[in-house]
C-alpha cells in the first residue's frame, strides 16, 4: 500500500498531463472526500439505536483496506467542510489575467478552499515570468550590456509579490486559529464523553433516552479534531454508546423500527461501495468510498444482531476490492513511469543528432525550429518518469535543447545586424530619392532615379517594424519624381492622340470581328495582340482603352476553347509592354509586387490544405474528402505556375 512516504514521482517543469497529475501523491485521490458533507439520517426522537460492534483487528482479509480507509478519514477529520473553488486553466492565462485572478481568490474566498487554485496560478506565473525575464536578458546581451549588469523590474511582478504575500498572512493565522480550535473541538469531544459514562453510571429510565440523543445531537454539532485523536476518540465514544444500548430497554417497538430503518440505510450504502467497486475511474471510486465509510461510522446506527455479519462482510468486501484495483492502478502506473524513461532519453537523443549546424538561411532554421518543437511536445506528451530519475532526465534535455536555442541566437543575431546595415542602406536611398523628386533635369534625374529603384531591389530585408514604413517614404519619393515626368510627356502629345484613335478603330474592328465567327483561334488572338502593339503607346489620362481592350480578350477567350492559361500570360505581356511604352515604372513596380503577393497567397494556400489533409487520418487516397482537397491544391498549383511565369517576365524587362 503506498503511503505519504512512498509517493508516484512527479513529473519535471510542470510537464505533467491532467490524466496523472493527481496521482503523485495519495492524498490528492481523498480530496473528494474531504471536501464533502454527508448529512446525518434523520431519526425520531423516540426511536432506540444500536452501534455497530467496533471492528477487531484480524477479523477478516479485508482490515488492511478498512485501516487504509480509516487512516484517510481521520486524515480528513482537521478539515472543514469547503465548496470547492473552480479550478482553471491558468497556463493559457497572461501574467496580468494571473495576477486578477490571484488576488479574487484571495479577496473573495477562504484561503483554505483556494490552496490548490494558488498553487496552480503560482506555477503557470513563474513559468511566464521567467519566459519573459529570459527574453529580456537575451534583448539586453544583444545590445552589447554585460550580463552582471543586467537587471529588470516589473510592476505586475511587484503586485503579484504583495498579493502572494496577504495570501501567506492570511493562510497562517488561518492555520494558527484552526489549530486552536482542533483543541478545542477535541476537548469539547472527550467532556461528552465522560457525560455519557456519567449518563450511564448513573442511569434514570425516564430520562436517560432523551438525555442521550441530546448527547448524540451535541456531539454531530462539533467540528473537526485533530487527525491524530480521531479514531481513539470516536471508538472511546462508540464503546459507551454501545454500552447505553446495552442498558437501554425502554421500548423494544422503537428500537426494532430504528433497527429496520439502519438496516436500509446501510443496505443503500453496501449497494453503492459494490457500484463503486464496479467503476473504471478508482480514483474518484476511492474518494466516494470514504464518504460511504464515514457515513457508517458516524450517521446510521445499529442493525438486527442475525443481519451485521452478512452487511458487514458485502461492505468490507467492496472495500477491499475497489483497495485492491487502485493499488494495482498505482503499481502499473509507477511501471508505466518506468518505460518513459527510456522514451524521454530517446526523444533527447533526436534532439541531439538534429542536424542544424548546417542551417544557412532563415528558411533553414525556421525548419530547424519546427522539427525541435515537435520533439518538446513529443516529450512532454510521454508523461512522468519516477522522481528518483526526474531531475536527471530533465537537466539532459535542457542541455540538448540549450545547444540548439544558442546557435540559433548566434544566427539571428547576426540577421539582426544584417538587417540593420540594411535599414541604413534604404535610408540613404530614401534621402538621395527625395532630393531629386523635384528636379528639372528630366535625362540626369530618371537615370538617377532609375539607379536608385535598382539598388534598393538588391538590398536584403530590414527589421519588420521599419519595412513597412522605408517602403512607403521610398515610393512617395519615386512616384512623386514619375508622375511629374509623364504630366510632362503627355502634355500635348498629339501623335499619341492619334494613337488614340487608331487603337479605338482596332478595338471595334476586333469587336466586329469576334460577333461574326463562330470560333477565333489562338493566332488570330495574338495577330490582334500585335496589332494592338505596334500601334504604340496612348495618353496617359487615356489609357482607359487599354483596359477595354484586355476586357474584350477576356469575352473572346470565355466564349472559345482557347487556352486560358496561355492567353492569361498574352495579356499580361501585353499590360507589361503597356507600362513600358509609357515609362510607368511606378505601375511596373507595384505590378511585380502584387505578383509576389499573389505567389506568396497561394503558397500559403496550398500550405493551408497540405496541413488540412494531415489532420485527416485512416482514411485512403481515394476518400472524397480527400480527393477533394487534392483537386484544391493541383488548381492552386497550376495557378501558382502561371504567376511564377508573370514574375519570371518582369525580372527579365531592364526598367
Amino acid at each position: 500500500m503506498l503511503d505519504e512516504n512512498n509517493k508516484l514521482p512527479a513529473e519535471e517543469n510542470n510537464s505533467t498531463s491532467k490524466t496523472t497529475e493527481n496521482l503523485n501523491d495519495e492524498k490528492a485521490v481523498v480530496e473528494h472526500a474531504e471536501n464533502t458533507k454527508s448529512k446525518p439520517i434523520a431519526v425520531e426522537d423516540n426511536v432506540t439505536k444500536e452501534p455497530e460492534p467496533t471492528i477487531k483487528e484480524g477479523a477478516g482479509t479485508n482490515n488492511k483496506a478498512v485501516d487504509e480507509i480509516e487512516s484517510k478519514i481521520a486524515e480528513s477529520s482537521e478539515n472543514d467542510d469547503e465548496t470547492a473553488i473552480e479550478h482553471k486553466d491558468y497556463s493559457k492565462l497572461s501574467l496580468e489575467d494571473l495576477v486578477a485572478e490571484l488576488a479574487v481568490l484571495v479577496k473573495e474566498h477562504k484561503v483554505q478552499s483556494i490552496s490548490s487554485n494558488v498553487n496552480s496560478i503560482k506555477n503557470s506565473f513563474n513559468v511566464k515570468f521567467g519566459e519573459l525575464l529570459k527574453k529580456e536578458k537575451e534583448k539586453f546581451l544583444a545590445e552589447g550590456g554585460n550580463v552582471v549588469d543586467f537587471q529588470y523590474s516589473n510592476p505586475i511582478k511587484s503586485t503579484y509579490n504583495s498579493i502572494l504575500y496577504d495570501y501567506k498572512i492570511k493562510r497562517n493565522e488561518y492555520y494558527a486559529q484552526q489549530e486552536s480550535k482542533l483543541k478545542q473541538n477535541l476537548q469539547a469531544k472527550l467532556d461528552l464523553i465522560e457525560e455519557l459514562k456519567h449518563l450511564i453510571d448513573n442511569a434514570d429510565g425516564a430520562t436517560m433516552y432523551k438525555l442521550f440523543k441530546n448527547i448524540q445531537d451535541r456531539w454531530r454539532e462539533i467540528g473537526p479534531i485533530p487527525r491524530a485523536k480521531y479514531n481513539d476518540t470516536w471508538r472511546t465514544y462508540h464503546h459507551h454508546v454501545e454500552r447505553f444500548y446495552d442498558l437501554l430497554h425502554l421500548n423494544n417497538d422503537l428500537r426494532d423500527l430504528d433497527f429496520k430503518h439502519n438496516f436500509e440505510e446501510k443496505l443503500k450504502l453496501v449497494e453503492k461501495a459494490e457500484e463503486l467497486a464496479e467503476l473504471d475511474d478508482i480514483n474518484l471510486a476511492f474518494k466516494e468510498l470514504q464518504v460511504l465509510h464515514k457515513m457508517w461510522k458516524e450517521d446510521i446506527g445499529p442493525i438486527p444482531r442475525e443481519h451485521r455479519d452478512e452487511v458487514w462482510g458485502r461492505f468490507s468486501e467492496a472495500t477491499k476490492k475497489v483497495h485492491d484495483k487502485r493499488h494495482d492502478f498505482f503499481k502499473e502506473l509507477k511501471s508505466k513511469f518506468e518505460q518513459n524513461i527510456d522514451k524521454k532519453l530517446e526523444v533527447i537523443s533526436e534532439i541531439e543528432n538534429l542536424d542544424f549546424l548546417s542551417n544557412k538561411t532563415r528558411s533553414d532554421w525556421q525548419k530547424s525550429i519546427k522539427e525541435i518543437e515537435k520533439l518538446r511536445k513529443k516529450f512532454f506528451e510521454i508523461g512522468q518518469v519516477p522522481r528518483a530519475k526526474s531531475d536527471q532526465i530533465w537537466s539532459k534535455f535542457k542541455q540538448a535543447t540549450r545547444k540548439f536555442n544558442s546557435a540559433k541566437n548566434k544566427y539571428f543575431k547576426e540577421v539582426k545586424k544584417a538587417h540593420l546595415e540594411n535599414l541604413n542602406a534604404k535610408k540613404l536611398l530614401i534621402e538621395k530619392a527625395e532630393s531629386i523628386k523635384d528636379s528639372e533635369d528630366w535625362d540626369v534625374a530618371t537615370d538617377i532615379m532609375k539607379k536608385i529603384q535598382a539598388d534598393w531591389k538588391k538590398i536584403g530585408h530590414v527589421p519588420q517594424k521599419y519595412s513597412d514604413k522605408l517602403w512607403r517614404q521610398f515610393k512617395d519619393a519615386c512616384n512623386h519624381y514619375f508622375d511629374r515626368l509623364h504630366s510632362k510627356q503627355d502634355a500635348g502629345n498629339k501623335e499619341q492622340l492619334e494613337v488614340f484613335n487608331k487603337k479605338k478603330e482596332l478595338l471595334t474592328e476586333i469587336k466586329e470581328s469576334a460577333e461574326s465567327k463562330d470560333e477565333i483561334t489562338l493566332d488570330e488572338l495574338k495577330d490582334y495582340v500585335n496589332d494592338w502593339r505596334e500601334l504604340g503607346r496612348v495618353p496617359y489620362e487615356m489609357r482607359h482603352v487599354e483596359v477595354k481592350f484586355n476586357k474584350l480578350l477576356d469575352k473572346i477567350v470565355d466564349s472559345t476553347d482557347i487556352d486560358k492559361e496561355e492567353v492569361e500570360m498574352i495579356k499580361f505581356k501585353n499590360l507589361v509592354n503597356g507600362y513600358l511604352e509609357q515609362k510607368d515604372y511606378r505601375k511596373l513596380d507595384s505590378e511585380q509586387l502584387f505578383v509576389r503577393k499573389k505567389i506568396d497567397e497561394i503558397v500559403r494556400e496550398i500550405q493551408q490544405l497540405e496541413n488540412n489533409i494531415g489532420f485527416i487520418s485512416n482514411v485512403t487516397e481515394d476518400n472524397p474528402l480527400v480527393k477533394n482537397v487534392r483537386d484544391n491544391i493541383n488548381v492552386f498549383k497550376e495557378k501558382l505556375e502561371i504567376w511564377k511565369a508573370k514574375l519570371e517576365y518582369l525580372k527579365r524587362i531592364d526598367y
